[in-house]
């Protein structure tokens, strides 16, 4: 497919799960593509050999969403590198659970910064290199909308603000043609919460369809969002939860 040729995207967190499935679908879909890591190197480097294979560009950067200065680097990196930026997923994330009584301030700052202000910083930095058709998505969480058991409080509300913070940005950037969405994904099989886990057969009892989402599934949607169809997409939210949220 050639839906996304001669763009370019950057993703978050690319380097393993939702993320690496992110990467690859664009690549698949005729995109350049950038990913960032933390600190698996060695399964960033795997993702960019996949992307390669499909004949597109790729670049593996080492980015901590902790660090703004570094977030703020590999959007520039990416532009300067691949010689465009049209395409920002805002994938990296934390899961700190615990009751709210026994959460630290250190807990809320970190889950702000990586889950919240990262995209914000990210988002910032690639707009001026956007053109008309430059696309926005963040990956958001089911559990911004509910809450599904106790311990959820900062990750459901890093969730929510990103959110709202969306839908300003698809107010501030619709006359230049950009679109912002959220992607909310419900539980999905990945190496952090796989299908056979522990908790899983709790996590399919909240769904309508008993089954746990997969990364493609969710690849998909954010390539659909990513393409030409979804121009008038804009201040969006897109659950892909097995109707857990029904």
């Amino acid at each position: 497919m050639s839906r996304l040729a001669g763009k370019v995207a950057l993703v978050t967190g690319g380097s393993r799960g939702i993320g690496a499935a992110i990467a690859k679908r664009l690549a698949e879909d005729g995109a350049d593509v950038a990913i960032t890591y933390a600190r698996a190197g060695d399964r960033a480097a795997d993702v960019a050999r996949g992307i390669e294979a499909t004949g597109r560009r790729a670049l593996a950067l080492q980015a901590d969403n902790r660090d703004a200065e570094a977030v703020e680097g590999a959007v520039r990196e990416t532009a300067d590198r691949l010689g465009r930026l049209d395409i920002l997923v805002n994938n990296a994330g934390i899961f700190l659970v615990g009751p709210a009584d026994e959460l630290s301030v250190g807990d809320f700052d970190e889950t702000v910064d990586v889950n919240l202000r990262a995209a914000f910083v990210a988002s910032r930095a690639a707009i001026p290199l956007m053109g008309e058709g430059g696309r926005i998505v963040s990956i958001g969480s089911n559990l911004a909308v509910r809450a599904t058991g106790p311990g959820l409080s900062l990750y459901s509300m890093s969730k929510a603000a990103l959110v709202g913070m969306t839908k300003g940005f698809a107010r501030d950037l619709g006359e230049k043609g950009i679109t912002a969405n959220v992607v909310h994904p419900g539980s999905t099989d990945t190496d952090m919460n796989p299908a056979n886990g522990p908790d899983a057969e709790a996590q399919r009892q909240l769904t309508a369809s008993g089954s746990f989402g997969t990364p493609n599934e969710v690849a998909s949607l954010v390539a659909w969002l990513a393409g030409s169809e979804a121009r008038n997409v804009t201040g969006a939210e897109f659950t892909i939860d097995g109707g857990a949220n029904a």
